[in-house]
């Protein structure tokens, strides 16, 4: 396995929880640590106070390093990294926006940054900002996504191809063949979202969840480009999104549409019709609802399984 990666974040196995909002509270990244992995608490869906008390009960709860994913597009930004740095949180992923704007800050704090990345331009401006990796995410990952659709394994060995910097695969990664998939490319490790978004120690909403292992293939889409690109589970709120685009909506009708919170109202409320319902398409590759330490053993047995086969 890697040992940048590894070496760079101080763990045993190549593996980056994903910083999910509504999904990546204390518990599931208190656990990926303690199983060997990084876990990352997703701060893009809590208030500061509430990033504060998930940090402090992921330090009680893991002496594994773990780190926090911030959406620099979060409207409390400067309270957010005031927090991290007051909290001694080391390990720091960052992603929608410009990682030139708080990358020279938190490399002055003596933190690892990471920026997530849809493409290979954005990978190299991140190189330049003094990131110390880059996340590189496929259309296929659930959550926000990059305009250009361009799939994790064309992406990893472009993005390889150009940077110096260690290479993190992300984006329908939920298996040990898909991370050895992604090594064979050239990624250092790979970030996995949707099979630790089914989990116990997850904050999903036990109805997301299980509507997780109920979806298969060619249930998820890449919608509402025109805000912030994210795919979806096809459910009521998908349906009247489509609709509405047969009438060619402003971006101001597909605000009003979108509303307030319906992130939280779906993965963390349950509310499966009316809800925004983030997902991958490795979505049809998940079956059951593990613990965390389930997750990462079963995927390092079968990468070195398979990675031994040949």
């Amino acid at each position: 396995m890697s040992q940048n990666i590894t070496q760079l974040f101080n763990i045993q196995y190549p593996i980056v929880q994903g910083g999910m909002i509504w999904v990546s509270g204390y518990k599931l990244a208190s656990e990926v640590s303690n199983a060997g992995g990084l876990g990352l608490i997703g701060a893009g869906s809590m208030y500061p106070e509430v990033l504060r008390e998930h940090i402090q009960k992921c330090k009680k709860a893991t002496d594994k390093p773990f780190g926090v994913n911030v959406p620099m597009l979060y409207p409390a930004i400067e309270k957010i990294m005031d927090i991290i740095v007051e909290e001694g949180v080391k390990i720091v992923f960052t992603s929608a926006g410009n990682p030139k704007i708080w990358t020279p800050f938190l490399k002055e704090k003596g933190i690892t940054v990471v920026h997530v990345v849809s493409s290979v331009k954005f990978a190299l401006k991140a190189e330049v900002a003094g990131v110390d990796a880059v996340v590189c995410e496929g259309f296929e990952a659930g959550g926000h996504n990059g305009r250009e659709e361009t799939t994790t394994f064309t992406l990893i060995p472009m993005v390889k191809e150009q940077v110096k910097i260690p290479v993190i695969a992300a984006g329908g990664i939920a298996t040990g063949r898909g991370m050895l998939a992604a090594m064979v490319l050239g990624a250092n490790g790979v970030q996995v979202g949707s099979r630790f978004a089914a989990t116990q120690e997850s904050s999903a909403h036990a109805n997301f969840k299980q509507a997780i292992i109920n979806t298969q293939e060619g249930d998820t889409q890449l919608t509402l480009k025109e805000l912030a690109p994210v795919r979806l589970i096809k459910n009521q709120f998908f349906n009247e999104v489509q609709e509405l685009y047969q009438q060619y909506p402003t971006k101001e009708e597909l605000k009003e549409l979108l509303g307030r919170a319906r992130a939280k109202k779906g993965m963390f409320e349950g509310d499966l019709e009316n809800g925004e319902l983030e997902i991958g398409q490795v979505s049809g590759l998940i079956h059951n609802i593990p613990t965390a330490k389930e997750v990462v053993a079963e995927m390092v047995a079968e990468y070195n399984a398979v990675k031994a086969s040949f």
